[in-house]
Formats: structure tokens, C-alpha cells, sequence
């Protein structure tokens, strides 16, 4: 009996944090804990880490211009700021508990409503295991700039805000209200664009400013307009010649038209440059929504798990950590009333169970369909 008590007693001794409130001090403790294992046990890779804690309101706001710390202005993000919030206060729908964003550092934000057990386990879920996919995912590293996101991100915003001053808001906001509406088009799929940096953006935008300088005579609008039926019909060749020099068929809408518009300005190019430069940023996080968010989920899984073996958490702090897991990776029936579709955590998940038991215990399927790594 006194056996089990000092047990117990050493076991509290050892916690990582008790009950439900945190503080920074709890924080930094639990995340160096959480560290140690992804680092060392799972072996990621992850870029430095941020993680801020923000209130409701500011979550809210991190919604309304689509995760991103640093936005242009536009009255779209207003208006979905509004609905959220109204959405929120009427308890129609909750917000995330963390926000995570691919850059480097990774920045992660963190409810200041959450629990210190549910602190652990987004800290685990959103500053590992999302950080590991976004450092090493090919997607990513093939179509985004870690490194540059923010730097860009501020000059577009210093740019824009430019652009308002000189040409006024109604003139900026009627260019990025038509680049909003083909934003989901104003992606390359199929070929690699180049990162963005600032130092490239601003020497290319110096360079555009510069053409049409010198290209520019004020005689050209003296010079009177030729009627169409006096050109000549254009040959297939010709259409032909005019298609490669436009690269038609083009897939980036937005591109097409910031490079080949006879009527688009230099700054509002750069403002079609500007959100196209943004919807591919964010192209690959739909493209890998199932296995990012398995993979996170798998991470936050086993971290958790292996403090309560390790005695850093207490059973009830993983008790309630497993049931927002077992809530999150819930995929009803397809004849459930609750049933939306598939559920990217649960197939995630799953998919990540599958792969560590074909590395760890496999089958001999497995070893015939995945003989590159079975049991490895």
C-alpha cells in the first residue's frame, strides 16, 4: 500500500502541469517536453517554432483575412469578420483552436480559452506536426516560399495601401474585386512558378515601371483609330503564331491577363501579380488537406500518448485530450444526419495508422504491395 502511494506521489511530482490552467511558465515547460519527443523519438523536422496566444476576437480577425498576420485591406475580409463573429456570439458555429501558418518560423496561434491539456495538444499538433509536413511535403517546398511568405506579404500590403493614396480606394478596390472572384483560377497546377521574394518583386516592378516609361509618347492618342474591317483576316498561321506568343491555353487566368491586358495599368498588374502570388501560396494546402491534417493528427496522437507513459501528464489531462481526438477523427455514416462528406482527420489518421503498422508489424500483403519499406 505504501508501495502504490509513493508511486502515485512520485508520479504527480513529475507532471508536466495540474488541473486546467495554464500560464506561460506551464507552456514553455510542456512544449520543450513535446520537443523532446517529436525531435527525438519521431525524428521530425521542423522549422522554429512561434506560438502566440490570441483571444477570440483576434482569432476572428486571423479568420477574416485567411489565417495570414500580415493583409491588404479589403472590405471582403470585413465582411466575412462580421459573419464569423455574428455566427460565434449566437453559438452557431466554434472557433478553431489554433491556427497554424507556413513560414519560417512557423507561427502558431493558440486560443487563450483553451485548456492547459488542450494547450499540449495543439502545441503538439499545429507546431510539430503541421511544421514537419509544411518543411517537407513536396508540395510545399515545390510551390511555396517559407522563407519569404511574411517579406512578401508586407510589401504587398505596403504596396497596395501605395496604391490606394495615389489612385484611390474605389480604382484599387475595383481591381482586386475582380482578382478575388478568378482567384481559385490564378493558380499554376502543372508547372513550378518562381518564389516569391521581395528583392525579385521590387526589381521586377522597377523594371515594368521603367518599359512603359520609355515606352510611352503622348502622340500615339493624336494618331486616328483604323476601322476593323480594314485589317486583313488573320491566317491560321498567324493565329496560330499569336497563340504560342500568348501561350495559349493558359490555366492561370490571373496571369494571362496581368501579362497580355491591352487596357491593365502597371499597378494593376502588380495588384492581379499580387493575388495570384497568394492563391498559389495557398494552392498546396488543398491539394494535401487529408494527409496534413492526418499527419498532424497522428503527431499530436502519439506525443500525447507518450507523456501520459513517460508520466507528464495525468490521466485526466489525456483523457481529455483523447476526447477531442476521438471527436476530431469521428466520421459518421454516411445516413448519419451529421454526415458532410469525408473526414480529412479521420482518412488522415487512418492513413498514418496504416503506414506505421506497415513499418512496424507488417503483413504479408503489406510486404507484397510495399515491399520499398515494409517493415523497415
Amino acid at each position: 500500500m505504501n508501495d502504490r502511494r509513493h508511486k502515485v506521489s512520485s508520479r504527480k511530482n513529475e507532471l508536466l502541469f495540474e488541473g486546467s490552467d495554464w500560464n506561460f511558465e506551464l507552456l514553455e515547460r510542456t512544449y520543450h517536453a513535446i520537443e523532446d519527443i517529436a525531435l527525438n523519438d519521431l525524428g521530425l523536422d521542423v522549422y522554429p517554432n512561434q506560438v502566440e496566444i490570441i483571444s477570440s476576437e483576434q482569432m476572428l480577425d486571423a479568420y477574416s483575412s485567411i489565417g495570414m498576420p500580415l493583409m491588404y485591406q479589403h472590405w471582403s475580409f470585413g465582411k466575412r469578420f462580421v459573419h464569423d463573429e455574428q455566427m460565434y456570439r449566437k453559438g452557431y458555429q466554434g472557433l478553431a483552436y489554433e491556427i497554424v501558418i507556413n513560414s519560417n518560423p512557423c507561427i502558431s496561434y493558440n486560443m487563450e480559452e483553451n485548456t492547459m491539456p488542450m494547450q499540449t495538444l495543439v502545441m503538439a499538433h499545429a507546431a510539430f506536426g503541421h511544421n514537419h509536413f509544411f518543411k517537407n511535403n513536396y508540395l510545399f517546398k515545390q510551390w511555396t516560399d517559407a522563407e519569404g511568405i511574411l517579406e512578401y506579404m508586407q510589401f504587398a500590403k505596403s504596396y497596395i495601401a501605395k496604391c490606394e493614396e495615389k489612385y484611390g480606394t474605389e480604382a484599387v478596390e475595383e481591381i482586386l474585386d475582380a482578382a478575388h472572384a478568378l482567384m481559385d483560377h490564378g493558380v499554376f497546377r502543372y508547372r513550378r512558378p518562381p518564389k516569391p521574394s521581395l528583392r525579385d518583386e521590387e526589381r521586377r516592378r522597377r523594371e515594368r515601371a521603367d518599359y512603359e516609361e520609355s515606352q510611352f509618347n503622348d502622340l500615339w492618342r493624336t494618331l486616328p483609330d483604323k476601322a476593323d474591317d480594314a485589317l486583313p483576316p488573320e491566317t491560321e498561321e498567324q493565329r496560330k503564331a499569336r497563340m504560342q506568343a500568348m501561350q495559349l491555353p493558359q490555366e492561370n487566368l490571373l496571369y494571362f491577363l496581368e501579362k497580355h491586358s491591352p487596357a491593365l495599368q502597371g499597378w494593376q498588374r502588380e495588384l492581379l501579380h499580387i493575388v495570384s502570388k497568394i492563391a498559389q501560396y495557398f494552392y498546396p494546402q488543398k491539394q494535401t488537406k487529408v494527409m496534413n491534417e492526418g499527419c498532424a493528427t497522428f503527431v499530436h496522437y502519439y506525443i500525447a500518448n507518450r507523456l501520459y507513459d513517460l508520466g507528464k501528464i495525468s490521466e485526466g489531462a489525456l483523457l481529455e485530450i483523447l476526447h477531442s481526438h476521438a471527436n476530431v477523427v469521428m466520421q459518421p455514416d454516411y445516413d448519419d444526419p451529421r454526415y458532410s462528406g469525408l473526414n480529412p482527420y479521420a482518412l488522415g489518421f487512418e492513413m498514418m495508422q496504416d503506414i506505421r503498422r506497415i513499418c512496424e508489424d507488417p503483413t504479408e500483403e503489406d510486404r507484397e504491395w510495399f515491399p520499398g519499406f515494409a517493415g523497415c
